[in-house]
């Protein structure tokens, strides 16, 4: 049972094109005697979803850090954080979820962190399902499966796509996967407000039986290098590897404990989630900050390191050790003690060379399908309806099939009011809505999918302009 002390969250999740803007929508229009907060994450270069929110009274706080459920678990308690401040101002908070998070360590958020946990409670979740395509994304996506798995009610949606046959056989199928959760078929997301909200769904002690792994972390960097350090500078050396930068957070005393690292690996979480500092080749990295290292030369990279007095120096990375051929060295002027496995100091000093370290990798589970990304389009100026027709057919006649959701607004030759559209795969919907009146005309259309060629589809649609 929820604390009336706390404010209940409903996590809003499920693949994209499911819904979730309509249901959000929805809910916000209907007289239900609640003041919400709206929590938003993006998944893409230019955040839109608050676009195609309906005006309503409630907050909307939007993250646009990317993949809510490991890179920004920092930004989403600096959001919680600073909701708190506003306190008077709402009593419910959703959380809208990109399509391809998975739930699970955004639920974490709500039992990890002890000053989150005082202060709210996990109400349910709630995953959105579009009957006509969950088929083939369940079949392509790990995430989608995740959904459906944590999930506290399913919204069978889009259900007048669907023959009925083959609905049946699609919930049968859901149920298998997730036996505890409430199952409602709708259309357009039309379904009663307590189907969604005051649930006191989200039994911690039954996910732990059903996910044993609920509360291990995950985090947005893979490798810790741990380094007892003299006064003195040192450099931070890299080879060439994977990527052409690389984010890092630095952290003196730190002792080589499993229970500090632990602790240390939670303070870097909220780092991380903070714009990063470009560090370039031969300049000082500064302690306890974000920063990302440029590698874009070829060969060895350095980067200055100084130390006042002596220390235990934790560097948070996103890449391990060897895929840079990471390494600490001294300078003549500096003395270091390396770390024994077992967390004591050895019995020798070093003067100069490559220092020893005591490492500890953290593995990163969740990952991304590689050719999954998204393409950013914003222009200003008027398009030209049959330019645009014919471009739009082409493109999903081609790629239709790789594009999981597309969704956007667009200011047609002629028309006073903007035009809003969404998609997914083949299909697309779209229709007039607000008028203009003052506001600059310009467009803004965002498509997610696989293998997307994003500077080809900018130079198409910018052909379709007056």
């Amino acid at each position: 049972m929820n604390s009336p002390n706390k404010v209940p969250v409903t996590i809003l999740t499920g693949f994209l094109g499911s819904g979730k803007t309509t249901l959000l929508n929805r809910i916000l229009s209907e007289e239900h005697g609640k003041r919400i907060a709206v929590i938003e994450n993006e998944y893409g270069e230019v955040g839109i979803d608050q676009a195609l929110v309906i005006n309503a009274d409630e907050e909307i706080f939007e993250m646009s850090n990317g993949c809510i459920c490991c890179t920004v678990r920092g930004d989403l308690i600096r959001v919680l954080g600073n909701l708190m401040k506003r306190r008077d101002k709402f009593d419910y908070i959703l959380l809208e979820t990109t399509g391809l998070a998975d739930p699970g360590p955004v639920a974490q958020t709500f039992f990890m962190d002890d000053e989150i946990a005082s202060e709210f409670s996990l109400d349910g979740i709630v995953t959105l399902v579009d009957a006509h395509h969950i088929h083939q994304q369940l079949g392509r996506s790990q995430e989608s499966t995740e959904q459906i798995a944590f999930a506290d009610v399913i919204l069978l949606n889009k259900t007048d796509l669907v023959k009925a046959e083959e609905l049946d056989a699609l919930e049968a199928r859901l149920r298998e996967m997730n036996r505890l959760a409430r199952v409602h078929r709708c259309e357009r997301a039309n379904v009663a407000i307590p189907t969604v909200l005051n649930l006191e769904a989200f039994n911690l002690d039954q996910v732990l039986v059903d996910h044993p792994t609920f509360l291990e972390p995950e985090y947005p960097f893979e490798w810790t290098g741990v380094f007892a350090l003299g006064p003195g500078r040192y450099e931070l050396r890299l080879d060439d590897g994977p990527d052409p930068t690389m984010s890092l957070v630095m952290v003196e005393r730190l002792d080589p404990t499993e229970e500090a690292l632990q602790q240390g690996a939670e303070w870097c979480v909220r780092r991380y989630a903070e714009p990063a500092l470009q560090i370039s080749p031969g300049n000082l990295i500064p302690m306890d900050q974000h920063v990302e290292l440029q590698l874009q030369i070829s060969g060895q990279k350095s980067f200055a390191i100084e130390i006042e007095k002596q220390t235990s120096l934790a560097l948070f990375a996103q890449h391990t050790a060897e895929e840079f051929n990471i390494r600490v060295c001294a300078s003549n002027n500096a003395e270091a003690e390396p770390h024994s496995s077992n967390g004591s100091t050895a019995d020798m000093k070093i003067s100069a060379g490559e220092l020893p370290i005591l490492e500890r990798t953290w593995v990163a589970q969740h990952e991304h399908d590689d050719e999954v990304g998204s393409v950013a389009i914003e222009m200003g100026g008027d398009v030209n309806p049959n330019k645009l027709n014919a471009w739009l057919g082409r493109l999903l006649r081609e790629k239709g099939v790789d594009i999981f959701r597309m969704k956007g607004f667009i200011s047609i030759a002629g028309e006073s009011q903007r035009f809003v559209f969404q998609g997914v795969h083949m299909l697309f919907d779209g229709q007039p809505e607000r008028p203009w009146g003052d506001d600059p005309r310009h467009n803004q259309l965002v498509f997610i999918g696989r293998n997307l060629d994003g500077d080809t589809m900018k130079r198409e649609f910018e052909a379709c302009l007056n």
